[in-house]
């Protein structure tokens, strides 16, 4: 499933990294932790999460991950935008908790 997809079925704002939105998906990964998604998250995965500094996206990269999702309204920092424009990696928002996007994703992602 491309990120596209994901945007348009659970009414996501594209905050950045517009350019990578026909990344696929074949996971996800929630933590608030870098040093856990750095050490669980798989490649292509999708991350829910509610850290918005840059570090994030340095992360998000090194794992070649799909995309980034902010919970609770979140938006992220400029310099994370600058990041993740760069990178094509998008950070995405969502104003559900991560209780709630966590279980819309997985029903999208188990009927693919």
């Amino acid at each position: 499933m491309k990120i596209t997809e994901i945007v348009e079925m659970l009414n996501l704002k594209v905050c950045s990294g517009a350019q990578g939105l026909e990344n696929e998906v074949n996971g996800g990964y929630a933590s608030d932790l870098l040093s856990d998604v750095m050490g669980n998250a798989q490649t292509g995965n999708i991350w829910i999460t509610l850290q918005t500094h840059k570090n994030i996206m340095a992360v998000a990269s090194l794992k070649d991950l799909s995309a980034v999702v902010l919970v609770k309204g979140l938006e992220p920092d400029a310099d994370t935008v600058a990041h993740s424009n760069e990178e094509r990696i998008p950070i995405l928002s969502t104003n559900s908790d991560a209780f709630t996007i966590i279980g819309q994703l997985y029903e999208l992602l188990k009927e693919r």
